[in-house]
């Protein structure tokens, strides 16, 4: 999803529904951010998790050829380009957690 596309849909959802939340945090593991919304949807209370991040360009594995020795992955990052992935999230009232949503699902919303 592009940042239009993405700025785009989080408009939609500000007009259309009520947010709770809306915040953006670096990843603890590699280069990068996960900007999430949440909000009250048409099947209860939802988020939305857009994660990017530099695209890798190369990857190298370092370490020797000794029993035991620990070995470590470099990783080369673009300068320029960046990989998106959005992941949609229903919260489940009885035990408190968030389910991801797969693409093409279908709810029967009851309430």
């Amino acid at each position: 999803m592009t940042d239009d596309k993405w700025q785009e849909t989080k408009g939609q959802i500000k007009d259309s529904f009520e947010v709770l939340e809306e915040y953006l945090e670096d990843l603890s593991e590699s280069p990068g951010v996960v900007e999430t919304i949440i909000f009250k949807g048409p099947i209860g209370k939802m988020k939305l998790a857009r994660t990017s991040r530099p695209l890798v360009i190369s990857e190298k594995a370092m370490g020797s050829r000794r029993i035991g020795s620990d070995k470590t992955i470099q990783k080369e990052y673009s300068e320029t380009e960046k990989v998106h992935t959005l992941k949609a999230y229903k919260y489940e009232e009885g035990t408190d957690t968030w389910v991801e949503i797969e693409a093409g699902a279908t709810f029967n919303n009851e309430s």
